[in-house]
């Protein structure tokens, strides 16, 4: 149901250094280094995937740092659905599927707080399925293609 109307509430302002806190708490990284390095991976893989306005929207929202990270690569000429970005990212990192799952979670998680309800229910819509999950959300219809 991400795609509800929800009152649009004012968005705390997150700066780098909070936001690499964050990502440290919801991954329990060891240091800061290692969640900045976690961080900076999966928001650009995930840069990789969201196009357009989204992509414009949400690194506006971001720290500029993570800004930079998410808009650091080209975006893919296709899109890979959530399960398939996951394999991508432990692909590129040399990690499982399963720690690239805690960190591309550990880190969306954060987003969708940066990002708030309506601009993360516009970027899932202009993704394909599985991507719900990532972020700490339901995905509670069948994935249409964007219009």
């Amino acid at each position: 149901m991400y795609d509800q109307p929800r009152p649009n509430p004012a968005l705390a302002v997150m700066t780098f250094d909070q936001m690499l806190e964050r990502v440290r708490y919801e991954g329990a990284y060891p240091t800061r280094e290692r969640a900045e390095e976690v961080m900076r991976t999966v928001l650009g893989a995930f840069g990789r995937q969201v196009t357009g306005d989204e992509r414009v929207d949400l690194a506006h929202r971001l720290p500029v740092e993570a800004a930079l990270a998410l808009t650091s690569q080209v975006p893919a000429t296709e899109q890979l659905t959530g399960w398939g970005f996951i394999k991508d990212l432990a692909a590129r990192t040399g990690g499982s599927p399963a720690t690239a799952r805690w960190d591309a979670g550990a880190v969306l998680a954060v987003v969708s707080r940066v990002a708030g309800p309506d601009l993360l229910a516009r970027v899932l819509r202009h993704l394909p399925g599985g991507y719900a999950l990532l972020f700490g959300q339901a995905e509670l219809r069948q994935h249409q293609p964007a219009a």
